[in-house]
């Protein structure tokens, strides 16, 4: 299956290479891989810095943790896609890192999240309980070390006490 969609993978960049090179000229087309390399390294850094704001704002209540998260994820994926060759890639990767496409596919990422791993734990868990009895370690005392007298001849210790 892996191979199948590797096979797809090279097919259709080399279609998309081969279309846009015969439209617009190799130079260009390169040009164009270039610059949409260069863009989506920019847009990485800046989307980055975004994300972590917002997991920041999750963390102190200001921000829902289900958007914050949603919003990691398709900058990560978009991160990864930018950084695999091609054309159809780079347009992705530069879809998913641009905040105009991932306020729309966010709800999608959080649903499926919610399907696959439940609803996220957004306060404290709080155990009700009763204490029975408390253990204390005992206050530990050093040891006194004891001189020890060994005779030479025999090998043999005295204790001088």
């Amino acid at each position: 299956m892996a191979f199948l969609l590797f096979v797809l993978y090279v097919v259709v960049e080399v279609a998309a290479v081969v279309a846009v090179g015969s439209a617009i000229g190799a130079v260009w087309t390169v040009c164009l891989l270039i610059a949409g390399s260069a863009l989506g390294l920019v847009l990485v850094g800046s989307q980055g810095r975004r994300v972590i704001e917002g997991l920041r704002g999750a963390a102190l209540g200001l921000r829902s943790p289900e958007g914050a998260i949603a919003d990691g994820v398709l900058v990560a994926l978009g991160a990864v896609l930018m950084f695999v060759p091609g054309l159809v890639t780079s347009v992705l990767g530069l879809l998913l890192l641009i905040p105009p496409t991932r306020s729309v596919l966010r709800p999608a990422v959080v649903y499926i999240a919610t399907r696959r791993f439940g609803k996220l734990q957004t306060g404290p868990v709080v155990v009700e309980g009763e204490v029975v009895s408390q253990w204390t370690e005992p206050q530990l005392r050093p040891k006194a070390i004891a001189p020890v007298i060994i005779d030479a001849d025999t090998g043999w210790h005295t204790d001088p006490m």
